[in-house]
């Protein structure tokens, strides 16, 4: 089997790589491959996977490379976690919605907005290659923010691809810990969108410890972890994402976000040093440090995935996928995450409880933004723009999103050419 990461210069790739090296018997993997267009940083990135899978006797081949079609030629499955415009684009999602009143955040309200007009496109052309030159029937894995949007993307276009994020299994992890229990006997009733999504039962060998989490000490030290009222989650009888405190905390959290620092800033920092640790050539494993950087799990979760995709284990995991009926009051394109069981078919979802109406109301909100978000990164209509940013609940003000719409197509004009036809971008 051939597995490639489009986006290996990234700085998870280490810990992604321990996660398939820790896979190889259940995984026959012949070929990893990591491609990415930054060849200094995927140059430090490959010397550091290459001795990551020496420590761990991988019998396979790590083949690094810039040239995309050399990189899917031929893969079983494809994974895509790259970010366009790096983190210096991000700090423009986390700063620039302040100049308006609002919050700045990389994947929800309108930072989130400008992340998917400059990434769907390009997940899109990498796509296409994988239809072209990967093998049939291969697997596109998606890890690249906004998830939920990039996913509908992928979908819409026919691919065959499915989404994935950290903070359900980040949820299972640490909820077993809490209950002294093997992560293995926990399944979550996580149903929602990705980033916007409830766990509703927490089920150990069949019995829902969810109340004895939202009752003393244990809801006091959740609502501190999640910032987010323990009243909340006692009204909720759920325990929300922590992507739900932007929605449920705004004033909150848009007063800390002006006196700053930026989880950009921060980000920046983290991966500078990161980088000059990779480099070390005596270093053969994830550094701690790694750990600051964000993305908890993420190797354990995107490697299981793989594995039940290409071997078809039948193995439980909570992906995002089609809605196609699984959460009443969406349509059926829409694109939810929702706990799967994953064979070489794909996901097939666990039915979900109908959602209360505080939830469900935000989530078909959020799913209509979703909507007009991805035709207008498709299309680079000004006037579809503007009618995601009034439809989603963290903007919602036309004079607003208008002004908005201006400062972050500047912003980003030259991620952007679909926005600026006939005119000069600047390279």
């Amino acid at each position: 089997m051939k597995i490639t990461v489009v986006g290996g210069g990234s700085t998870y790739t280490p810990e992604l790589i321990e996660g398939f090296a820790r896979r190889a018997d259940l995984l026959p993997a012949g070929e990893l491959v990591l491609h990415d267009i930054d060849a200094e940083r995927l140059s430090v990135i490959g010397g550091l996977a290459r001795r990551i899978l020496a420590r761990h006797g991988f019998p396979g081949r790590l083949t690094v490379t810039t040239d995309l079609a050399k990189a899917v030629d031929g893969a079983d499955a494809v994974l895509v976690q790259l970010r366009v415009g790096g983190q210096a684009a991000r700090l423009v999602d986390e700063t620039l919605p302040n100049r308006f009143g609002l919050l700045g955040q990389e994947t929800t309200g309108p930072g989130g907005f400008a992340k998917a007009l400059r990434t769907v496109p390009v997940v899109l052309g990498i796509a296409e290659e994988v239809r072209r030159r990967a093998r049939p029937g291969a697997w596109i894995v998606d890890f690249t923010n906004p998830v939920g949007i990039v996913t509908r993307a992928l979908l819409d276009a026919g691919h065959r691809a499915v989404g994935l994020c950290n903070v359900a299994i980040k949820f299972q992890r640490q909820l077993a810990a809490r209950l002294g229990t093997d992560p293995g006997r926990v399944r979550l009733g996580h149903a929602g969108l990705n980033h916007l999504s409830w766990i509703r039962s927490v089920r150990v060998d069949g019995v829902d410890r969810l109340p004895e989490l939202l009752s003393g000490d244990a809801l006091d030290g959740l609502a501190a972890e999640l910032r987010i009222p323990a009243g909340a989650l006692r009204d909720l009888g759920a325990i929300p994402s922590y992507y739900l405190h932007y929605f449920y905390c705004t004033g909150q959290e848009l007063r800390a976000q002006q006196e700053g620092p930026h989880r950009a800033e921060q980000v920046l920092a983290i991966e500078r040093e990161l980088l000059d640790l990779y480099a070390d050539p005596a270093l053969d494993r994830k550094p701690e440090l790694l750990e600051r950087r964000g993305g908890a799990y993420y190797s354990e979760a995107a490697a299981a995935l793989v594995t039940s995709l290409l071997t078809g284990d039948g193995a439980h995991h909570y992906v995002n996928v089609r809605n196609d009926g699984v959460l009443a009051g969406l349509p059926d394109e829409a694109v939810v995450e929702v706990a799967a069981d994953v064979d070489t078919g794909g996901p097939r979802p666990v039915p979900v409880p109908p959602l209360p109406p505080e939830m469900l109301g935000l989530i078909q909100a959020v799913t209509a933004y979703e909507t007009l978000a991805v035709e207008a990164a498709l299309t680079g209509d000004r006037t579809v723009a503007r009618r995601a940013l009034v439809a989603n609940p963290l903007v919602r003000e036309w004079e607003t999103a208008n002004a908005l719409l201006d400062a972050l197509l500047a912003a980003n004009r030259r991620y952007l050419p679909r926005f600026f036809a006939g005119e000069a971008v600047d390279a």
